[in-house]
């Protein structure tokens, strides 16, 4: 049922995915970054109706791509109002990297912690996990196994906590209490570098995972 497909744009490398119901083609596409129009021809190409696009946070490299889809499509935006902050500052946040951005228009609609979102016949749970910044959430696909971990999780890696509203504390805190207790079989699909499972980042990610001194 679950139809997932990844790529990799702009300049800091940041995964988009773009995830459809099998059976209805309903379309969601998370994390626009940059290269709109590739992205727009893969939803277009592959004969999907796209619902809405949902953004595991606001940092520049995954929201760059999000007007010139919106414009395309009508369709809303979604993302955690902790980060509604973030949005509003993306031209600035460009500034800091030596980067031209162009204004975000405000999201459509909320993210909560526990909120469902449905996708024809798929069905994602959002889990806010804060500390890569406040209003950071991952999603998380219970009947598939999968969890779209936005700059929350990484293969043997974490979030930055340096950028404006990083906590290292949180993000530890986050990891720790949402995404730990998921079976080890679920599949991570990170917003950088490649996808891994929660098990073997439970007992090996370097920075939280059972050897891990940097979370103690």
């Amino acid at each position: 049922m679950l139809q997932l497909q990844s790529f990799t744009v702009g300049p800091f490398a940041e995964n988009p995915y773009l995830i459809a119901c099998g059976s209805t083609g309903q379309a969601l596409l998370i994390d626009p970054g940059d290269e709109a129009e590739m992205l727009w021809r893969e939803v277009r190409d592959a004969g999907l109706t796209l619902s809405a696009i949902v953004l595991t946070h606001a940092h520049l490299d995954h929201v760059g791509a999000v007007e010139a889809i919106r414009q395309q499509t009508s369709v809303p935006v979604y993302l955690h109002p902790d980060d509604d902050p973030l949005l509003a500052q993306v031209v600035e946040q460009g500034r800091m990297f030596g980067l031209r951005c162009d204004p975000v228009a405000p999201a459509d609609r909320p993210l909560a912690h526990g909120q469902q979102l449905r996708c024809g016949e798929l069905e994602l749970q959002v889990l806010h996990t804060p500390g890569h910044s406040p209003g950071s959430v991952c999603l998380y696909l219970p009947a598939e196994a999968v969890l779209i971990a936005g700059d929350t999780l990484f293969h043997r890696g974490v979030g930055r906590t340096d950028l404006p509203g990083g906590d290292a504390r949180t993000l530890i805190r986050s990891i720790s209490e949402q995404l730990w207790p998921l079976p080890d079989q679920v599949q991570v699909y990170p917003g950088h570098g490649p996808t891994t499972t929660i098990g073997e980042e439970r007992r090996l990610n370097p920075f939280v995972g059972a050897q891990a001194r940097w979370a103690r």
